[in-house]
């Protein structure tokens, strides 16, 4: 998706603002304001955590064919309308509502899944409570669409939440669910052509449609959102991209639509008390049109602050920040990363796979390796920020033997060189190598991961202290030098060199020129080597 940075709007000019009445928010240090959520610090856990797994599991996952399919099965002609057709029927009768009654999580182990995330080296833990199929997660006081009510009859947030506890890991949610009013206008459409030309799809039925159907009692309309005019450009399906802020002819939202999902995601935190709150939005959820998404993210501050004592321990996260909005909430970039330092701790959201799963990537073994994903981990922590990763969950709710394999490789290698990560900071470079004197602007969320290719060539910093690692990405295959650790750019004495996994003595000599190392004999994990340098 491309979005661009969209200016702070005063509260007055909003066209739906959450009225009383609703749920309130939780009294306290923040109001919901930019300038009041100014005073957010981000606190140190998070900082020291710089890893975590997330589970971006839903309903969109029991097809198997990937991201967004509750929206592309609409889009007639497309890839995953044509597998909807062959494998479900034809949207008028077969729509996502009955996908969502399909989904069953039979083999869903919520305990089992986040320790073996915790093996992998998990510090946090990401459950998604909704996305952009508005289907919540949880036993929902204002979506009658929820888990409980429909598909596999469980409160899924409430075992991950008992899991995450459990493994005594910081819980985090993911709410996409703000932008369901324009995401499914497709499903107020019909075919084209061909024998079904002109039936419409299921996106306009109302509840006295369902009488004699399973869905008896339940209104579509709850779920689809649409009981309104179509957005400008509606027929073209890349045009929500230049309508994700809110703008550039989109139908604007109902007070009512901005206030429901302003009360579900309230009773979301009231229930779980997530540490972690990230949304799938620019800045903050609806803030160019209602004041919702400000209001939220108070409540959140403040009921955070009020189960620890005052002091507050929440994480909260939205992209495409401005350098205003990054003071207010963690900035999280969407598969990919800046090109340095970031004064401001950050986070990267990524993916072994496509967001929701896909038997195609598997099938065809497009999974990251676990390489992958260290020398993303590595790069990423070089610059002051963390990872979040993605493991896709199969609809039944279980993950693959490959995915299994990736995370087993993570684990080994943190095994030997955790201590290269959690709990550093930043050096005064992130790094040096080819890949380093390369430019890699962020496109939008981010969208620049995978451009650059890593080699053992690259080296990467952090530091805990006096003691600085230098993470090689790969198995160097001569002898290693190191440039910015040369006599001239470093005047900190080096006590010892250690080589994490060995107990190989380390050769090395320093000179003008740079810090030399001799290749080691043996390579603790080939993935990446991290020295130990000890600092006077």
């Amino acid at each position: 998706m491309l979005f661009s940075v969209v200016s702070v709007r005063a509260q007055e000019n909003y066209i739906a603002p959450v009225r009383p009445g609703n749920e309130p928010v939780a009294p306290g240090k923040f109001e919901s304001s930019w300038q009041s959520l100014q005073q957010y610090e981000v606190p140190e856990w998070f900082r020291n955590a710089k890893f975590g797994i997330w589970a971006h599991w839903g309903p969109q996952c029991q097809p198997g064919q990937g991201d967004w399919y509750a929206r592309s099965m609409y889009n007639e002609g497309s890839r995953q309308y044509k597998w909807h057709v062959k494998n479900y029927g034809h949207p008028s009768t077969f729509g996502f509502k009955d996908v969502v009654n399909s989904w069953k999580a039979e083999k869903w182990d919520p305990e089992k899944l986040v320790a073996l995330y915790k093996r992998a080296g998990a510090q946090y833990f990401f459950a998604m409570a909704n996305h952009h199929d508005n289907v919540d997660m949880w036993n929902s006081k204002y979506q009658q669409w929820n888990t409980v009510n429909v598909g596999p009859h469980k409160d899924i947030l409430a075992g991950w939440a008992k899991a995450a506890k459990k493994n005594k890991l910081p819980f985090g949610l993911s709410v996409h669910a703000a932008h369901a009013w324009s995401w499914y206008e497709v499903a107020q459409r019909s075919d084209t052509s061909g024998e079904l030309k002109g039936l419409p799809y299921d996106g306009r039925l109302t509840k006295a449609d369902g009488k004699g159907t399973w869905w008896e009692g339940l209104d579509p309309q709850e779920l689809y959102a649409q009981n309104h005019p179509l957005s400008r450009n509606s027929e073209n399906i890349n045009a929500i991209h230049g309508q994700w802020n809110w703008g550039n002819g989109v139908t604007p939202p109902s007070q009512e639509y901005c206030e429901k999902f302003y009360n579900r995601t309230v009773d979301m935190i009231n229930q779980f008390h997530p540490d972690l709150l990230y949304f799938d939005d620019t800045g903050l959820p609806l803030y160019q049109v209602s004041d919702a998404g400000l209001k939220i993210a108070a409540h959140f501050y403040n009921s955070n602050m009020a189960l620890h004592n005052g002091k507050l321990q929440a994480v909260l996260f939205g992209k495409i920040l401005s350098e205003e909005q990054k003071k207010c909430m963690v900035w999280d970039v969407e598969r990919g990363a800046p090109d340095k330092i970031q004064n401001i701790p950050w986070q990267t959201c990524s993916c072994i796979g496509d967001w929701h799963y896909n038997t195609s990537v598997y099938e065809n073994n497009r999974y990251k390796s676990a390489r992958d994903v260290i020398h993303m981990l590595v790069d990423v922590t070089s610059k002051n920020g963390n990872l979040l990763l993605n493991i896709p969950v199969k609809g039944d709710g279980s993950i693959d033997e490959k995915e299994i394999a990736v995370l087993e490789g993570i684990a080994a290698w943190m095994d030997i060189n955790k201590e290269s990560i959690f709990g550093t900071r930043p050096w005064k470079i992130f790094g040096e190598g080819p890949a380093a004197d390369k430019a890699n602007p962020i496109n939008a969320q981010g969208f620049n991961e995978g451009r650059i290719k890593f080699s053992s060539k690259d080296i990467r910093f952090n530091q805990k202290g006096k003691i600085l690692y230098i993470t090689l990405l790969g198995a160097p295959d001569e002898k290693i030098l190191i440039k910015n650790m040369g006599l001239q750019n470093n005047a900190d004495t080096i006590l010892k060199i250690e080589l994490l996994g060995s107990k190989e003595k380390v050769i090395w000599n320093r000179t003008e020129e740079g810090l030399e190392i001799n290749k080691p004999v043996i390579i603790p994990n080939a993935i990446a080597l991290v020295y130990k340098v000890y600092q006077k």
